[in-house]
C-alpha cells in the first residue's frame, strides 16, 4: 500500500483574526455588528449567545461558506496549508452509505485512493469509539452515533480547524455529556483549533477554555474571557463549586429572552 498523504497540520492549529466584521441579511437587516476578535491557534473557544443571534452566521464566515459585508476576515495556519473540519447541527449523513463510506467521503472527493481513504477513516471511527459500528448504516444508529460519525468525518482531513455548530444540541443528556467528554480528548490529542457554536451555558464552560458572548441580533461581542477551570475537564467536574461559579459568572453575561423582545 502506498504512504498515507498527509492533509492539514491539526497539531500546530490556526489563528483566526476578525476585525470590524458586519452582515446583512435581505429580510432580517443586519445580523452582525461590528465584530472584531482573535484566536490563537489550537485554542478551544466557544461562541455563546441566544438563539438567532447570529451564531451560526458568524460560523458560516469563518468556514468560508459566505462573506463578510465589510470587516476583515483572516485565518492563518500555523504551519502547513490551511484546512478546515466543519460539523453541522445535523449529522448529515448519506443514508445508502455505511459508517465507514461516509466517513471516507471527505478523502474521496479530494482523491485518496479507496485503500488510503479507509486507513484514515477507521482510525478516526476509532477515536470516537465507532470501529465496530463502520459496516452499520445510518438508520440503524442511535443520534449520538450518527454525530460521532459526523465528527469522524471531519476529522480525517486532518484540520487544523474544527468549526460545530450546536452538534449537541438535540441529544439526551447523558450523550450530549458523553460526547463533550469526547471532544475535549479530540481536541487535547491533536490540538486543532476549535471554534464550537453553542445557547448552553453550561456545555460553553464544560467544553471551551474561552469564551466569547454575543448580544442578541444584531451581534455585538458582550464578554470575552478565558473559563478558570483545569485542562482535564471530567464528570465530576460537573458538581464542582468551581464549574458552578463559571457558569452563574458567563451565565450572567449572556441576554435572556426578554432582553431581545
Amino acid at each position: 500500500m502506498n504512504s498515507i498523504p498527509q492533509l492539514g497540520q491539526s497539531a500546530s492549529g490556526a489563528a483566526i483574526f476578525c476585525e470590524n466584521i458586519s452582515r446583512t441579511f435581505t429580510g432580517t437587516g443586519l445580523v452582525l455588528d461590528r465584530i472584531s476578535f482573535q484566536i490563537q491557534p489550537g485554542e478551544f473557544v466557544a461562541l455563546l449567545g441566544p438563539s438567532g443571534s447570529g451564531k451560526s452566521s458568524l460560523l458560516r464566515l469563518i468556514a468560508g461558506l459566505d462573506r463578510a459585508d465589510s470587516g476583515r476576515l483572516a485565518i492563518e495556519a500555523a504551519h502547513g496549508a490551511l484546512s478546515r473540519g466543519f460539523v453541522f447541527q445535523e449529522p448529515t449523513l448519506m443514508p445508502w452509505r455505511n459508517v465507514l463510506r461516509n466517513t471516507t467521503l471527505p478523502l474521496e472527493l479530494v482523491g485518496w485512493s479507496r485503500d488510503n481513504a479507509n486507513v484514515r477513516a477507521e482510525e478516526e471511527l476509532r477515536r470516537v469509539r465507532l470501529a465496530d459500528f463502520s459496516a452499520r448504516y445510518p438508520h440503524e444508529l442511535s443520534g449520538g452515533m450518527k454525530m460521532r460519525t459526523s465528527v469522524a468525518r471531519a476529522l480525517t482531513t486532518r484540520p487544523n480547524l474544527l468549526l460545530l455548530d450546536e452538534p449537541f444540541a438535540a441529544l439526551d443528556e447523558p450523550t450530549r455529556h458523553g460526547l463533550q467528554m469526547q471532544l475535549r480528548e479530540i481536541w487535547a490529542t491533536l490540538r486543532m483549533t476549535v471554534l464550537f457554536v453553542t445557547h448552553s451555558v453550561t456545555e460553553a464552560v464544560f467544553l471551551a477554555e474561552r469564551i466569547i458572548v454575543l448580544s442578541h441580533r444584531p451581534a455585538r461581542i458582550l464578554l470575552d474571557e478565558s473559563i478558570a477551570l483545569p485542562p482535564s475537564r471530567t464528570e465530576a467536574l460537573r458538581t464542582s463549586v468551581d464549574y458552578i461559579t463559571e457558569i452563574r459568572r458567563i451565565g450572567n453575561a449572556v441576554p435572556t429572552v426578554a432582553e431581545g423582545l
